[in-house]
């Protein structure tokens, strides 16, 4: 009876294992791999999926999903033999399951060799500067051999990316002093235009001045002679309506006298010859205002015939 009932327990459990092999439930965006006696019989795609228990066999299951596989930096000669570290960033996507798994033996392992040999020949024609200003260039040609290649396993590589590209210490202190020196150049370039300027804007202000003070000096002078013409004018348009007589003139012409002899510098001043006749044209009207019977007038005396002496 104990006999019969153990080998009815090992039934239950034989069943309970073929159930759980007969059954096989694949996630979402992944692929199994099934073999039949060693040989590969179908891949089983996400979803319930029912396989032969102890005949069918799982061998590998794979994720479709994009995968993200970062290499360690690979040193790299350049065309003028300077030796940089580049970090790589590979992203890849299996699209066939069976050829990924049977095509070759690590894919991943396979890709980095692929990256690294790809990388060298690609910078080996490069130097340095053409190195550090071509990341595109570099990805992408990276990125068209690692398709090309790696079609046949089932892989398709999506982007390929350079983290870092890491030049030698010496050519870094180099490079910072060179950028320094090219900073401090256009900076003294800059300052240079930016007083060149200055003066430029100060010459243009100062000209911009002295047009503006001669053209108003010009008005200026223009006005005050036009002023002096019109005083003029005034003076000579009233004298004329006055119609004023040889004696009137004759007498300012002797007040003008004192005047013309002002001054500590005139030690010799000419007497126009028109004096005389100034002086004659006075005397007549001085005798006009004399008084009856040969006298002179109130408050008037007798005119000097003695001519007034010339220092």
């Amino acid at each position: 009876m104990d006999a019969v009932i153990i080998v009815l327990i090992i039934l239950v459990v034989l069943v309970f294992i073929a159930l759980i092999k007969t059954i096989q439930v694949i996630p979402q965006a992944s692929a199994a791999i099934v073999e039949r006696f060693g040989r590969y019989t179908r891949t089983l795609n996400a979803g319930l999926n029912i396989v032969v228990p102890f005949i069918d066999t799982v061998r590998n299951r794979i994720d479709l999903r994009e995968q993200v596989v970062p290499f360690p930096p690979q040193p790299v000669i350049t065309q003028d033999n300077l030796v940089v570290n580049i970090d790589t960033v590979i992203y890849y996507q299996v699209t066939d399951a069976r050829a990924a798994t049977y095509e070759v033996a690590s894919y991943i392992q396979a890709i980095e060799q692929l990256t690294v040999t790809t990388l060298r020949n690609i910078i080996g024609g490069m130097d340095l500067e053409r190195t550090l200003t071509s990341r595109e260039e570099i990805n992408a040609a990276l990125r068209g051999v690692l398709d090309e290649a790696t079609g046949k396993w089932g892989i398709r590589v999506n982007r390929v990316e350079l983290k870092a590209i890491e030049p030698p210490t010496s050519i870094q202190d180099s490079m910072e002093k060179q950028m320094r020196a090219d900073r401090d150049k256009r900076a003294a370039i800059l300052q240079a235009e930016g007083v060149r300027q200055s003066e430029i804007l100060q010459a243009e202000g100062h000209k911009q001045s002295e047009i503006l003070r001669a053209e108003g000096d010009a008005k200026a002078a223009a006005l005050r002679a036009e002023g002096e013409a019109q005083a003029i004018r005034t003076v000579f348009e009233s004298i004329h309506a006055g119609d004023p007589d040889q004696k009137l003139l004759s007498y300012q012409y002797l007040q003008m006298l004192p005047k013309i002899a002002e001054g500590d510098a005139n030690k010799l001043w000419i007497v126009p010859s028109e004096i005389g006749d100034a002086l004659k044209g006075l005397g007549g009207a001085l005798d006009g205002f004399r008084a009856p019977g040969g006298g002179n007038g109130p408050g008037m005396s007798k005119p000097s015939t003695e001519r007034p002496s010339i220092d």
